[in-house]
């Protein structure tokens, strides 16, 4: 957020892409590409796999998500932080190999702006989830960010 002159209080920046058919096929690729590849994956495949009961629900759910945070479209209804919270293998490997398959995914299924944004906010919302998570599990000891953690 930032002052204006001339306007009363602060305005907070657009954090939104336009939303347009085109983005919407973008986003529906990128999560659909992005979880294919983690299913996949040696080291997230097996956690996503005990924990993911129904995956087309899922997946669409995950599309609402991403839709609403770089489009606005408002049509996630969720806490996910609870969700992470629970999950007690959690570590700053897993994130960071769950930036690296998104990132990949981002390159090969959108356009430059809408990866680019993707990607900021991957990384804000891993980041987000690993402090709540060590929050929960170890509340007296100060959280440590993804690049600094073990």
């Amino acid at each position: 957020m930032f002052n204006v002159p001339g306007c009363r209080g602060r305005v907070r920046p657009a954090m939104h892409l336009p939303s347009s058919d085109s983005s919407e096929a973008e986003i529906h690729r990128l999560v659909h590409g992005f979880y294919s590849r983690v299913r996949s994956d040696e080291l997230l495949g097996p956690v996503f796999e005990r924990h993911i009961g129904d995956w087309p629900v899922h997946l669409a759910k995950m599309v609402d998500f991403w839709s609403s945070v770089l489009l606005g479209t408002r049509r996630y209804h969720g806490t996910p932080m609870p969700a992470h919270q629970a999950l007690p293998e959690l570590n700053p490997s897993l994130f960071r190999r769950w930036l690296e398959l998104f990132s990949e995914t981002t390159a090969e299924t959108c356009s430059a702006e809408l990866g680019a944004r993707a990607d900021q906010l991957a990384g804000r919302i891993a980041q987000s989830l690993w402090f709540g998570h060590q929050l929960a599990h170890a509340p007296d000891t100060l959280p440590r960010p993804l690049d600094h953690a073990a």
